[in-house]
């Protein structure tokens, strides 16, 4: 008995040299410094030496603190439909990965290179009710949505809790329930933008990608560990799964026997996990918000002409299917069987998250 424990703690003392280990050690001088310069940044606005800019209406902001992952597309979604029944709602993104500049309204047939996946994925699911702008500037950005539709009553600023630059009425701050803020570091050894203590610009948290199951106990026990103060309301919401959609002619499917998944997302691991209690998947990984290429369909449809299986479709996110049907490639799918999975979230207490939301746009009125 002695022995063996000798033999573990000895292989407790060796795993400091585990690579990821190693590597985040050599990267934690690096993550000290950036962490400083953000914080003396957040230090300048915190104490209006920076100069934050009211534009005119509420605006309600959406981010996180680490890069990717958490969800939050499908949250500002849900933020939007419920927004746009009782205001005039438009939504503000920096247009991650898109080719053009500056401010640029968007609508349902815009291409994705010149507006990014994000901002066309609104744009074609809330047309004729929610207007959709992409700016790197947000206060830019809102100041010419608002000169354009003077009617708005709210800005839902998408990716923005880094950008303090515009005035926000409500902050809402995403972590991930498997990946949460607490368990991080700071780039580059990280994954958060900014040091931990962001988190008290929090006016709202949600808690992204919980387990449907999830007991009281270990609410309690995650809302201990984020270390907030007790006037800010946390909610737990979790990732809702539908139809498989056809990229053009949007008929759906059940799972057939083999899928060959294809994401460029920052996390795919919950979608992963819920395909394989239906089919057998094969997963073909490229980088979040992957600018797709002719030559990327080629290894694709070749990968997916190996299946044995008759019973197999490809299937990718509504995000992906987005930047797949853009003018360049469109054609090169349309002769196989791609899908996209619907998802939504469910947010727990949701009619009490929205009073809250609703609270602080009225507030502005």
């Amino acid at each position: 008995m002695n022995i063996g424990k000798r033999n573990l703690a000895n292989q407790q003392d060796f795993s400091i040299f585990n690579p990821m280990i190693i590597l985040r050690m050599i990267l934690l001088p690096f993550s000290l410094i950036y962490g400083c310069v953000m914080m003396i940044r957040n230090g300048l606005f915190d104490k209006n030496i920076k100069p934050v800019t009211e534009v005119g209406s509420a605006v309600i902001s959406v981010g996180n603190l680490s890069v990717g992952g958490t969800g939050k597309t499908p949250h500002v979604e849900f933020l939007l439909n419920a927004l746009s029944k009782k205001y005039k709602t438009a939504v503000l993104s920096r247009g991650y990965g898109r080719e053009s500049k500056g401010f640029v309204k968007v609508n349902a047939n815009a291409e994705v290179n010149k507006v990014g996946d994000e901002a066309l994925n609104y744009a074609q699911k809330f047309e004729g009710k929610v207007e959709v702008a992409v700016c790197e500037k947000r206060v830019e950005g809102a100041k010419q949505l608002l000169a354009k539709h003077p009617e708005t009553e709210v800005i839902v600023l998408d990716d923005a809790y880094q950008h303090r630059y515009i005035h926000r009425d409500c902050n809402i701050l995403l972590t991930e329930f498997n990946k949460p803020f607490f368990k991080d570091f700071v780039l580059p050894a990280g994954r958060l933008r900014e040091f931990r203590w962001g988190k008290h610009r929090a006016d709202v948290v949600i808690v992204t990608k919980s387990p449907s199951n999830l007991s009281e106990t270990r609410k309690k026990k995650f809302v201990s560990r984020l270390k907030l103060k007790s006037t800010v309301p946390i909610f737990f919401s979790s990732i809702t799964y539908g139809n498989l959609v056809h990229l053009e002619d949007k008929t759906v499917t059940s799972a057939p026997k083999e899928i060959l998944l294809v994401t460029g997302i920052g996390n795919p691991q919950p979608l992963i996990s819920h395909l394989k209690q239906y089919s057998k998947v094969t997963h073909l990984k490229f980088g979040d918000h992957h600018d797709y290429t002719v030559k990327d369909i080629e290894k694709i449809h070749k990968l997916f002409g190996n299946f044995a299986s008759a019973e197999k479709i490809i299937v990718t996110t509504e995000k992906d299917a987005v930047r797949l049907m853009n003018s360049k490639i469109k054609t090169n799918i349309q002769s196989y069987p791609w899908y996209y999975q619907a998802m939504t979230v469910k947010i727990e207490d949701e009619n009490k998250l929205l009073k809250k939301i609703y609270s602080y746009v009225n507030t502005n009125q």
